[in-house]
């Protein structure tokens, strides 16, 4: 990928980004601290931001630097996630209820061969794969902070 590409990418990627949020070129040069002809140059691809302003438009957005940057509609069929949230494809159920976990997902999470997976469920927000161990620290956290509370009240 060259510097052109990057380019094209920065400029759509600001384009898309300020269009889902609904803001004005003059808004979201107000909020980081630019003029709006800084803003339309970055979108028209005439020039592109540096660092400190990637950075800051990548806060205002809630996307990553790296998405900011290097997320191409061509390739993706939905628009940049927002920091921290992943939509890592679709899986088929087997015949026995199996699923494969994607490669990418298991990456981000960290998941190995033989790692326990807490399956949790909700009839109306759907099911949840959480490593058991993240839970149970999770669990003794909450366990721990009552604790804390009821010896604080006596």
């Amino acid at each position: 990928m060259d510097l052109k590409d990057v380019k094209n990418m920065i400029n759509m990627n600001l384009k898309m980004l300020r269009n889902m949020r609904k803001f004005t070129q003059e808004e979201v040069a107000e909020k980081i601290g630019v003029s709006r002809q800084a803003v339309s140059k970055w979108e028209s691809g005439e020039t592109v931001p540096d660092i400190n302003n990637c950075i800051a438009l990548a806060d205002l957005y809630d996307v990553t630097l790296d998405n900011l940057i290097h997320f191409s509609d061509a390739k993706e069929e939905i628009g940049i996630p927002p920091k921290g949230k992943y939509v890592f494809g679709m899986v088929k159920v087997g015949e026995r209820g199996q699923i494969v976990i994607p490669k990418k997902a298991r990456e981000v999470f960290k998941i190995s061969p033989g790692d326990s997976l807490l399956v949790l469920g909700d009839e109306t927000q759907g099911i949840a794969i959480v490593k058991s161990e993240n839970f149970l620290d999770f669990a003794r956290d909450i366990l721990n902070a009552q604790e804390c509370k009821e010896g604080e009240e006596e």
